[in-house]
């Protein structure tokens, strides 16, 4: 009997290792199929056309990606700002492509991004080369792209949806009374307007006041930029908007100039057919960005030669974790860069509204560090570089801004949430505490900070704040008191922070790289993207695999669920916070 258990027992364990074994083998071969594919290398054919699809998210560059992430980019050929430059870039110079086409499908990018966007497509028209533009129906922001194309074509029963631009900031703070729950505030400057959602029913004068100054402005760059591409005048366009263009017919959008005619998908694509001599009835030669940028390999940039890095810094500061600017693994590849024989300049790409004061210290010195081998450093502002996302650029030799750029918010704060009154006041949990002083169990959730806390930690937000603004004031060579008269949380747009000494000169990525490979002595085209994107495919579809149950059923509306992501980051976050406000500009 006890023979046939362990013998039972024994097949049963095998069988288990032998299942394992052959999922691991079926993946690796699914994940070689998918690589092998997404390796190989498209000819790029003659009469071909670069196909930008503006559609869903478009990220800053390419991200390391879970598993299921990676097969709807590759189904879908994902691509990201930084292909779209780049394949528009080489595209002006290669015979083998007439011209663009854009098709305009509903995509989420920052002002700045589009600013990019647009200013790489009037350098592709002085080639010579034409760019055409579709949509079915055109959300603003993709419009604004469009804008630039020498003809728009909309669909006959699709509309065009002009509006201006605003943003809406949902408070917190009724909710968090019915629950209970107090958010502890400390923090340095007036504008400083990140923890306001938490403890105020409405945005407060100061916050309203910026806010406006920068949308009246990015507004006033929008309506120049389709008022000169479209040859009307930006009071024709804020009409446009005033009026709700997106009620308006076809038709009528035609006759005020807003597209050039209309015509249906089929009937566009026979007109680019005629223009790049593709008989009727075969298919169009449309190359997506990353197709193209696979193709052209050779002409880019190889980091075993002298080279410039392009470093990019999107998202959250972290001190540690997955996602957005990780310090732990930020700074060892600052310093690998600078370590770097191959390495002869950096380029920062930064786009981000900031987070862990302590992170962006750690980063900003990892960045002094690559200035002290002689090397030159520059940074180039995408949609945010604000708060932290300004603490690690300040340092610099050359800080590049769009226009549009919102950046600055030179400020500290802290937020320790008390959950005293929901859970002991509403669900009757009550607390014994056993320690050796007064302050043993300081920062925990279920107790207000007392008076001696709330003190020690503005003190520590004060002396963070000088640490900031003293790295801010040597890094453009201003005084500290300079520095804090314009500081203070405060957000500007690009243009102003030209003016304020904060950046020197109003350019994209682009014109950044362009300089320093100047300086340098290295051509313009000399640049490797850093850091690159391994993703552990397997490790990933397992822990896919493991969270499915737990995402099933779990509806929510997206921007709210971005709030509600960040409420909870409240309880995970490093208690010091150099970030801006939550900003969705439409």
């Amino acid at each position: 009997m006890l023979k046939r258990f362990f013998i039972s027992l024994l097949g049963t364990v095998a069988g288990i290792w032998l299942s394992i074994l052959l999922l691991v083998i079926g993946c690796i071969v699914v994940v070689g199929a998918i690589l092998s594919a997404s390796s190989a290398v498209t000819d790029i054919k003659d009469k071909s056309i670069l196909y930008l699809r503006l559609e869903g998210d478009i990220i800053e560059c390419t991200e390391t990606q879970n598993f299921m992430d990676f097969i709807r980019d590759f189904k879908s050929e994902g691509q990201t700002l930084s292909q779209m430059l780049s394949a528009v870039r080489l595209a002006a110079n290669d015979k083998k492509i007439k011209g663009i086409y854009i098709d305009a499908a509903g995509s989420s990018m920052g002002v700045a991004s589009r600013q990019e966007l647009i200013e790489a497509l009037k350098d592709f028209k002085e080639s010579g080369k034409w760019i055409y533009a579709y949509a079915d129906n055109f959300a603003q922001g993709d419009y604004l792209v469009s804008s630039v194309a020498d003809k728009i074509f909309l669909n006959p029963v699709g509309n065009v949806d002009i509006r201006g631009v605003g943003m809406q900031t949902p408070y917190f703070k009724g909710l968090l009374d019915k629950l209970g729950i107090k958010v502890q505030i400390v923090k340095v400057g007036t504008y400083k307007s990140a923890v306001e959602p938490f403890i105020l029913d409405a945005m407060s004068e100061p916050a309203r006041r910026q806010n406006q100054v920068y949308i009246d402005s990015i507004w006033n760059y929008c309506a120049s930029t389709i008022a000169d591409n479209r040859d009307v005048t930006p009071a024709t366009v804020s009409a446009w908007a005033d009026s709700l263009t997106f009620a308006w017919t076809a038709e009528h959008a035609v006759d005020s100039r807003i597209v050039t005619a209309t015509a249906y998908r089929r009937e566009v694509e026979d007109m680019l057919r005629d223009l790049t001599d593709i008989d009727d009835g075969k298919d169009l030669r449309l190359v997506a960005p990353s197709t193209y940028i696979d193709a052209v390999k050779d002409r880019l940039a190889s980091p075993s030669e002298k080279h410039i890095a392009v470093l990019y810094a999107v998202g959250d500061i972290v001190e540690s974790g997955e996602g957005g600017i990780v310090g732990s693994t930020m700074v060892p590849q600052i310093i690998e860069l600078a370590d770097d024989k191959n390495v002869a300049a950096l380029v920062l790409r930064v786009n981000s509204g900031g987070g862990s004061a302590f992170a962006s210290e750690q980063i900003w010195e990892a960045l002094e560090y690559f200035k002290s081998t002689g090397k030159p450093f520059y940074v180039s502002m995408g949609d945010f570089a604000a708060s932290g996302g300004y603490y690690i650029s300040c340092g610099a030799d050359r800080i590049f801004a769009d226009a549009t750029t919102l950046t600055g918010s030179i400020g500290v704060f802290g937020m320790i949430p008390d959950l005293s009154g929901l859970i002991t006041g509403k669900l009757g949990v009550t607390f014994s505490t056993v320690a050796s002083s007064p302050n043993a169990t300081f920062m925990s959730l279920t107790a207000p900070m007392t008076p001696a806390q709330k003190e020690s930690m503005q003190r520590y937000v004060d002396d963070t704040y000088d640490i900031f603004t003293s790295r801010v004031a040597d890094g453009r060579h201003m005084s500290v008191d300079s520095v804090k008269a314009i500081a203070e949380g405060r957000v500007w747009i690009g243009a102003s922070a030209l003016g304020l000494g904060l950046v020197d000169r109003l350019g994209n990525l682009g014109d950044a790289i362009a300089d320093i490979a100047g300086e340098v002595g290295l051509d313009a085209d000399s640049w490797v993207a850093y850091p690159d994107v391994t993703t552990d495919f397997i490790e990933r579809l397992l822990e896919e695999t493991s969270q499915l149950k737990a995402r099933r059923g779990v509806m929510l509306d997206s921007e709210m669920l971005r709030y509600l992501l960040f409420a909870k980051q409240i309880t995970e976050m490093s208690p010091v916070q150099a970030r801006m406000p939550e900003i969705v500009i439409r």
